[in-house]
């Protein structure tokens, strides 16, 4: 892809995740100077950044998990550590000179579309005011920790916090631990505090659908062939996104993939768990893949311990020192962790985006987030999001998806570019139709039969995951379709308003 000279408009972008990093990549590899990724943290990473905790690693396999342009050949193991991974895309940003164009400290507070000057004004936290173009949310899905609504919270005088926030502070030998929750990061965290805990009560609200990780160390052997070995290496990427691709068929309704893929899990539990009364509570009462499937290889046999009992009471309230249970059982924690995930559907807030004629995203957005192909959203222009709505997978590397969005962000701005328009804007009929297919197809997909999961929101509208094969998104996003925005010509500035544009820093770099 070619910009002309013409490409000197600015652009913001908001985080400095895999998203905002992908991005600006691509936009320095084309020579584009002019954009600025905010981050409201001291260090970029997003949710590598975040989740510190004990055994946090990928459920997608390394060589998968990264830039398909920045191929890493020296991954410790199969499956990715955090630290290895928050490693690797700093060492992505130095090596692309991506550090003098990020503001650390930063965090947006809101934008609104200025439709006379044909930009985004945008507001830090701090009331600055910044001026782009192009405004662009990396944001993604999983920043903002749930914290659930516990009776009693402010009573306990035990020490809690979330699982994305994780006291390291906090020594946990000997102690009486509560975990509240039981999926993706719990299953990691908990084989690697229990050793050293005194209890670990793990309340489960309901049960997971979990396969073997199979992990292993790749050797000093392996490496060197890697590196030696582009091509080899690209295959084995290749392999491994198949591999991964061919299981879509399990999120369909009723496919025979996923009862082979059920009775598999069954299968590793009964042969993993001792104790047969405890098989029953970690039998899901929904299909597998209505909600996230795991992957782990020592979570089944830590529930074996002594130490480590699996709660299925339900929580009452919090006293003092304590978890009372539905059932009226007092459970004694000195420490209370949660573990319960993400304000996964409530995309883009707490950020307060007005685009034209002042509407607020969060008011076009009431019944629940959409986007054409998570991306546009009709009535704000020159906007553009990463991996926003229905764009999350259950099946394979996000990475893919984002590079996909990466690639058609950066076609709107060519088009934006070579036509010398002001602002690109998708047409509200596309977005209607387009959401209107998604949600039809989605209603096809297992998701739709799980009452309650973090890929629905309150009313039960599947807002997080992508309907279809990452092949189709892929096609999709191949190129964007000029047929289906609306572009409004270049105002000629005045000499006034000329004269106030060279004063803003064109990158908004101060540091």
């Amino acid at each position: 892809m070619s910009m002309n000279s013409r490409a000197t408009r600015r652009i913001a972008i908001i985080g400095s995740g895999f998203s905002g990093l992908c991005l600006g990549i691509q936009l320095t590899r084309l020579g584009i100077d002019s954009f600025t990724i905010f981050e409201k943290s001291d260090r970029l990473g997003g949710t590598w950044r975040d989740n510190t905790y004990p055994g946090a690693a990928c459920d997608v396999p390394s060589f998968s998990y990264c830039f398909s342009f920045e191929q890493k050949t020296d991954w410790s193991r199969k499956w990715a550590p955090q630290a290895e991974i928050l490693e690797y895309m700093e060492d992505c940003a130095k090596k692309y000179d991506l550090m003098r164009h990020i503001r650390f400290g930063t965090e947006i507070a809101g934008a609104s579309w200025d439709e006379d000057a044909a930009v985004w004004r945008i507001r830090t936290a701090k009331g600055e005011e910044v001026l782009a173009e192009v405004l662009v949310a990396g944001v993604g899905q999983l920043n903002r920790p749930n914290m659930p609504k516990l009776r009693g919270a402010e009573n306990f005088k035990g020490v809690s916090f979330h699982s994305a926030r994780w006291r390291h502070d906090i020594d946990l030998t000997g102690k009486s631990v509560g975990v509240v929750g039981n999926a993706a990061s719990a299953i990691q965290f908990i084989p690697q505090i229990a050793p050293k805990a005194g209890k670990v009560y793990v309340f489960q609200r309901s049960a997971n659908w979990m396969v073997p990780r199979n992990d292993l160390a790749y050797t000093e052997a392996q490496k060197r062939r890697f590196a030696r070995n582009p091509v080899l290496t690209r295959l084995y990427r290749w392999l491994i996104y198949f591999q991964h691709e061919i299981n879509w068929p399990v999120f369909r309704r009723v496919s025979f993939l996923s009862r082979r893929m059920a009775q598999a899990a069954e299968t590793y539990m009964r042969a993993t768990i001792t104790d047969p009364k405890l098989h029953e509570a970690l039998i899901p009462d929904y299909p597998v893949g209505g909600k996230r499937i795991l992957i782990s290889d020592d979570y089944y046999s830590t529930l074996n311990r002594e130490n480590v009992e699996v709660v299925t009471g339900g929580i009452d309230h919090l006293d003092e020192n304590a978890i009372v249970t539905k059932d009226g059982r007092t459970i004694p924690v000195d420490v209370l962790i949660y573990a319960t995930g993400f304000e996964s559907t409530a995309f883009l807030a707490p950020m307060a985006i007005r685009g034209r004629d002042g509407r607020l995203l969060q008011d076009e957005w009431a019944g629940g987030a959409k986007a054409y192909l998570g991306i546009s959203v009709a009535g704000f222009p020159n906007l553009f999001l990463m991996y926003g709505p229905n764009t999350n997978l259950g099946h394979n590397s996000i990475i893919f998806m984002i590079e996909c969005q990466t690639n058609y962000i950066l076609d709107c701005i060519r088009r934006l570019d070579e036509s010398g328009a002001s602002s690109i804007d998708l047409r509200r009929d596309v977005m209607d139709e387009f959401d209107a297919v998604q949600q039809k197809e989605l209603e096809q997909r297992v998701w739709a039969s799980t009452a309650k999961s973090w890929y629905k929101n309150e009313a039960g509208r599947i807002t997080n995951n992508w309907s279809g094969s990452t092949i189709r998104y892929w096609w999709k996003t191949i190129r964007a379709d000029p047929k289906l925005y609306q572009l409004k010509a270049r105002r000629v500035p005045t000499l006034a308003e000329d004269h106030a544009a060279a004063e803003v820093d064109p990158a908004n770099r101060a540091a």
